[in-house]
């Protein structure tokens, strides 16, 4: 919902970038070819459906080819259009140079509602579209190469690869023209999990350095923080679930669009998704308290607030109203140009969606490698590492025999320390250094730079510079 007199999405972010931009060392035109997105595809097409002909409008856009291939999802929705699309895939750049996957930024779009059409009627309409896309290189494992967003997951990532496939039957790098694949299909452990996973993982990173928690007036861990969640969908839940159940968070509301639940010891996520899955709405839920107008608790009182649903539901009208002292951004763009000035102002510390939400795009990377590589990631090394440390535990069970030492194993830790890496524990692994990472690179200009105020500018800043570096590198 955007208040009258405020930026669209795209504006916003072209805002945000001449922030950053104005506190770096660029030349006017590299400064102007790193903003501008480099082309948008717009696509119209038909099937046959219910007998008669639907018209349906698609977008690709490709903001900056720095590196190839470029990478973005494909979203279904009717709120779907040209500038929300080129604001997506702005962000996928400096998100892309921010967690240093080797990709420029791109973003698809259908302007659709999913739901209102049966499994093999959208199968028909993403083949099509995923068709006009592909014999013009707007997917391709060397040139573009999409992945789920909202309103599409596993299923249709595979029928976009078989599409592909079927197109390219002798690409033998076929399966790479897209991520976000079901495990079956070449996809890889832990994909769907990933961006609400990176959002615990950037949480925890925060919650390690005592100077950022006092920034935002917070103390401790993770454990007993009260945290709202505007959103239920993959994001959210998984964000929701991980905190809740690994970090001892308690989830006191749950907003969605057709309500919000509230409960101050802290909400079931797993009950009230399922839930939501039975009854398609998250009104009737039996153990919570329900508002009707689920908006109003992004603004009740908390520790952390997470917006992980649409672009723009923090904006000029309730910005003010924002009691959470720390925000992190789950979604694309959920706080507008002129919110964020706002909140800002008000102390609140925000962690911008480019970071926060970047494990989707870092785990599609090793899904992407994957597929490059032919081979499922641990296959050639779990039980040499499993062998390896059997040795040192019979070795342990030796010492811990002998009397005079005194001391005994723990009860697990056998079965823990021989347990080789498998491929979900790898990706986890490799999640987890990327977020520590690129939460670090931040950090070290928020605080080494007077002139950077906050997470935001100094993320730009960062993946700023690497593109910049990256043109540079091409004579430009």
């Amino acid at each position: 919902m955007l208040v009258s007199g405020e930026p669209s999405f795209r504006e916003s972010v072209d805002l945000m970038f001449n922030r950053a931009a104005a506190l770096m060392n660029l030349s006017p035109g590299l400064e102007q070819k790193i903003r501008v997105c480099n082309s948008t595809y717009t696509v119209r097409f038909g099937v046959r459906l219910r007998g008669k002909i639907e018209t349906f409008t698609g977008y690709r856009s490709v903001h900056s080819e720095h590196m190839e291939p470029v990478k973005g999802g494909i979203r279904y929705a009717m709120s779907v259009n040209q500038d929300e699309v080129e604001a997506l895939a702005a962000l996928m750049t400096y998100k892309c140079a921010l967690v240093e996957t080797p990709f420029g930024g791109s973003k698809g779009g259908l302007c659709i509602d999913p739901r209102q059409w049966e499994e093999h009627e959208l199968e028909m309409i993403t083949r099509r579209f995923a068709y006009e896309l592909i014999k013009r290189d707007l997917i391709n494992p060397a040139q573009n190469v999409p992945a789920p967003d909202m309103g599409t997951g596993e299923r249709e990532m595979a029928w976009i690869a078989d599409q592909y496939a079927r197109m390219n039957t002798t690409d033998i790098n076929a399966r790479a023209c897209v991520t976000g694949k079901p495990p079956h299909a070449g996809g890889i452990q832990g994909r769907v999990e990933a961006t609400g996973r990176g959002v615990q993982l950037a949480l925890r990173e925060f919650f390690r350095h005592p100077e950022d928690k006092a920034k935002a007036g917070l103390s401790g861990d993770l454990d007993g923080k009260r945290v709202i969640v505007q959103g239920l969908g993959n994001v959210g839940y998984h964000a929701a679930k991980f905190l809740s159940e690994e970090d001892g968070c308690k989830i006191i509301a749950i907003i969605e669009r057709d309500g919000a639940l509230s409960d101050p010891a802290g909400l079931r996520v797993e009950e009230v998704r399922q839930w939501i899955s039975k009854e398609g709405t998250i009104k009737g839920y039996p153990d919570a308290a329900f508002t009707e107008n689920g908006a109003a608790l992004l603004e009740a009182d908390c520790d952390i607030l997470i917006p992980a649903a649409m672009e723009g539901v923090i904006h000029l009208g309730n910005a003010a109203n924002i009691s959470a002292p720390l925000i992190i951004e789950a979604a694309n763009g959920p706080i507008t140009f002129g919110a964020d000035e706002i909140l800002r102002g008000k102390g609140i510390v925000i962690i911008p969606d480019m970071y926060a939400n970047a494990g989707g795009v870092t785990v599609s990377y090793f899904e992407w490698v994957k597929n490059l590589s032919h081979i499922r990631f641990g296959r050639m090394q779990r039980r040499a590492e499993e062998a390896r440390s059997r040795l040192m535990v019979e070795e342990l069970e030796r010492l811990s025999n002998d009397q005079q030492l005194g001391w005994t194993l723990s009860p697990d830790f056998k079965e823990r320390f021989l347990t080789g890496s498998d491929e979900l524990a790898l990706v986890r692994s490799g999640l987890d250094d990327t977020m520590r990472t690129a939460y670090q690179a931040m950090r070290e200009v928020w605080h080494g730079r007077p002139d950077v105020e906050d997470l935001r500018v100094a993320a730009y800043i960062v993946a700023i510079d690497r593109v910049a570096k990256s043109y540079r590198s091409k004579g430009l």
